[in-house]
């Protein structure tokens, strides 16, 4: 990257993070992806129990691979086998877990982070439940706004997702949100992570990259 836009990048990274901060929320900045599981292992206690949301990044860092080796007890939605109850059953396990690890779909220059759901188990789990639950998200995911990061989602990621995914919805074919009512559609639960109740909870780890979706 240009130097004079790295500098850029870095001061909307650091105004971003203060934000995230004033909302209770504990902030790490990253240069690279590289650095994003060695931070983990300093974060992530040996025996705990993690589960994770649906993330692009967490496979792009390679933070998935990463707890398939860690000493911790990883409830792995991506195991080969499962069924379809016993993925609803590691969504369940989320709840009770220690670690919930996970990416946002758009983060706000006032430290919101926002994101649509399928099922609504990875914003449910981000809301409640897991002791602690640390987001990872490359620079490419900060909007203006709310506004502007429903927009985001709706023009870049939930296409994206839904490619990946392999629905059979309209975005698919038009590489945006239309709104469909399809039983294949992932735009079906909306929430906005702002101000957090106590400090400690949620940790979002800002790497200046582009990362997911």
């Amino acid at each position: 990257m240009d130097q004079n836009l790295a500098r850029a990048q870095t001061l909307r990274m650091q105004q971003l993070a203060k934000a995230l901060e004033k909302n209770n929320m504990d902030v790490i900045c990253l240069e690279n992806k590289e650095q994003v599981v060695p931070t983990l292992e300093g974060l992530i206690e040996k025996g705990a129990k993690v589960s994770v949301g649906g993330s692009a990044t967490l496979f792009e860092t390679g933070v998935i691979d990463w707890l398939r080796s860690y000493d911790c007890e990883f409830h792995d939605r991506y195991a080969p086998g499962l069924t379809g109850e016993q993925v609803m059953e590691v969504f369940r396990a989320a709840f009770t877990d220690d670690v919930y690890l996970t990416s946002t779909n758009a983060v706000t220059e006032a430290g919101e982070l926002v994101n649509v759901d399928a099922n609504g188990n990875r914003v449910a789990a981000m809301l409640f439940g897991p002791k602690k639950v640390i987001v990872v998200t490359g620079m490419n995911k900060l909007v203006r706004d709310v506004p502007a990061a429903f927009a985001r989602i709706e023009e870049v990621a939930a296409p994206a997702n839904a490619i990946r995914l392999g629905r059979k919805t309209p975005c698919t074919e038009t590489g945006r949100c239309m709104h469909c009512k399809s039983e294949d559609a992932i735009c079906r639960k909306a929430t906005i992570l702002a101000s957090q109740q106590g400090k400690g909870r949620v940790t979002v780890i800002l790497v200046a990259e582009k990362l997911g979706y």
